[in-house]
C-alpha cells in the first residue's frame, strides 16, 4: 500500500491516489467524508474551515460500493478557487500583466517558505507555501479513511484525541475502552476527556487568539485489535514503531513522537518500564501493563497501541515575527496567511488517519492482500496460530 497526494492550498483541488488496497473491500464515499468533516472541526479553527466544505469524490478504483484492486483516486475540490483563479491558475499571464497579485517575497519564520524557495529557485514563495500548507493533510486524511475501513473489517479500531494544549494536561482513565475514548473525546470541543481541563484549554485558545498568538499541544492515537508480531526485528527499516514515528513526524508542525510512557521511561527504573508477560485461557498471551505502548522489538505485542505526537504552535501569527524580504533584504514583520490560533484538536484527527494508514500498510505487507476475503482469512488464521503458540 502507498499513496501520493497532489494539489495546492488555494488550487482547484486536492487529489489522493491510493495503490495496494485489496479488491472486494466494501467502501462508501460517506465513510471518507465523515473523516474529512471531523478534520475541519475543533475549537480554535479559523475562517478557512467555514469557506471550504471538504467532501470527496471517488473517481477511480471503486465500483458499486466495492474496491476493484486498482488505484483509488480521491478528489476534494476547493470551493474558494474561484476567488484565486488569477493567482493560482495554470495558464500563462497576459503579456501586459506586470506582476502576479499577492506575490510573496517575505518568508515567514517556522514555515517552509525560505528553505523551499532556496531549494526550488522560487522568487515568489507562494509556490512553496501553497503546497507546504497543512491543507494537504485533507488529502492524507482521505487515504487514512480508506485504511480505517480496511482495518475495521479486520477487527482493528483506531481513534485519536487530545492529551495536552498549552501545557494543560487532560487526565484519562487508562482502563477506558477505545469506544469510550472515542465517544467522550468526540463530544468535547477540544477532543479531550477531562471537562475541567477542556475549559482551561478553550480559555487558553481564546487568550492566544486575543493576543494574536498561537499554541500547540500533544495528541494521542489509541488502537485496539492489532495482532501481535506485526512489523519485524530483523532489519531497522522493517520496525513498525519506527515507521509510525516517521509518518507522525511528517504531519505539518509535529516535532516529536513517543510510544506508551515514552520519554518518561528515561526517568524510571527498568522494573517500572517493562511489561510483564501473562497468559490465560481466555486471552492467550498478554501484558500486565502497557507502558511500552503496544510495541517490543519493532513489533506489535497485541496490546493496545498508544502513540503520542507533539505539535508546535502554528507559526503564522497575528503577532508577526521578524524576517527578511528576499528582494530588498530589508527586515519586516512576517505576513499572515491563515488564522487558526490552535489546530491541535484537528491535528488529532490527522494523526489518527496517518497512523491508521501505516497499520493497514503493515497488515497488507504481512499477508496476501490482493483479494480482501483472502486477506481476512489469513489474518484470522494468524490470530488463531499465535493464540495457540
Amino acid at each position: 500500500m502507498r499513496y501520493l497526494t497532489a494539489g495546492e492550498s488555494h488550487g482547484k483541488q486536492l487529489t489522493t491516489i491510493i495503490e495496494g488496497i485489496p479488491s472486494h473491500l466494501p467502501l462508501l464515499r460517506e465513510q471518507i467524508n465523515e473523516s474529512l468533516i471531523r478534520r475541519q472541526g475543533g475549537y480554535g479553527r479559523g475562517k478557512r474551515m467555514q469557506i471550504e466544505k471538504d467532501l470527496v469524490e471517488i473517481t477511480s478504483g471503486v465500483r458499486h460500493g466495492y474496491t476493484l484492486g486498482s488505484p483509488i483516486t480521491l478528489v476534494v475540490s476547493n470551493d474558494d478557487f474561484k476567488h484565486w483563479t488569477d493567482i493560482m491558475g495554470e495558464d500563462p499571464l497576459p503579456e501586459d500583466t506586470q506582476k502576479i497579485r499577492r506575490t510573496v517575497t517575505k518568508p515567514r519564520p517556522g514555515h517552509a517558505d525560505l528553505n523551499g524557495g532556496m531549494k526550488y529557485g522560487h522568487r515568489d514563495m507562494r509556490n512553496v507555501l501553497e503546497r507546504s500548507s497543512a491543507r494537504e493533510t485533507a488529502a492524507r486524511v482521505g487515504a487514512g479513511a480508506v485504511a480505517k475501513v480496511l482495518l475495521k473489517e479486520l477487527g482493528i479500531e483506531v481513534t485519536g484525541y487530545v492529551r495536552e494544549i498549552a501545557g494543560i494536561v487532560s487526565d484519562v482513565d487508562e482502563n477506558l475502552t477505545l469506544q469510550q475514548r472515542r465517544e467522550i473525546s468526540e463530544a468535547s470541543p477540544v477532543r479531550t476527556f477531562d471537562e475541567k481541563a477542556a475549559e482551561k484549554m478553550m480559555h487558553a485558545i481564546d487568550e492566544a487568539k486575543k493576543e494574536g498568538d498561537s499554541i500547540g499541544g500533544v495528541t494521542e492515537v489509541y488502537v485496539e485489535g492489532m495482532p501481535p508480531g506485526i512489523g519485524s526485528y530483523v532489519q531497522y527499516d522493517r520496525k513498525l514503531d519506527a515507521k509510525i514515528a516517521g509518518s507522525v513526524m511528517s504531519i505539518n508542525a509535529y516535532k516529536g513522537v513517543e510510544f506508551g510512557i515514552g520519554f518518561e521511561a528515561a526517568r524510571r527504573n527498568g522494573s517500572e518500564v517493562h511489561d510483564e508477560i501473562l497468559w490465560s485461557e481466555e486471552r492467550g498471551y498478554y501484558r500486565r501493563t502497557n507502558r511500552l505502548g503496544g510495541f517490543e522489538g519493532g513489533m506489535t505485542t497485541g496490546m493496545p497501541i498508544v502513540v503520542k505526537g507533539v505539535m508546535k504552535p502554528i507559526p503564522t501569527l497575528y503577532k508577526p515575527l521578524q524576517s527578511v524580504d528576499i528582494e530588498t533584504k530589508e527586515p519586516f514583520n512576517a505576513s499572515i496567511e491563515r488564522s487558526d490560533s490552535c489546530a491541535v484538536p484537528a491535528a488529532s484527527v490527522v494523526m489518527e488517519h496517518i497512523v491508521a494508514f501505516e497499520l493497514a500498510k503493515a497488515i497488507t505487507d504481512e499477508f496476501p492482500a490482493d483479494y480482501f476475503p483472502r486477506l481476512k482469512r489469513a489474518v484470522d488464521d494468524y490470530r488463531k496460530e499465535v493464540r495457540e503458540f
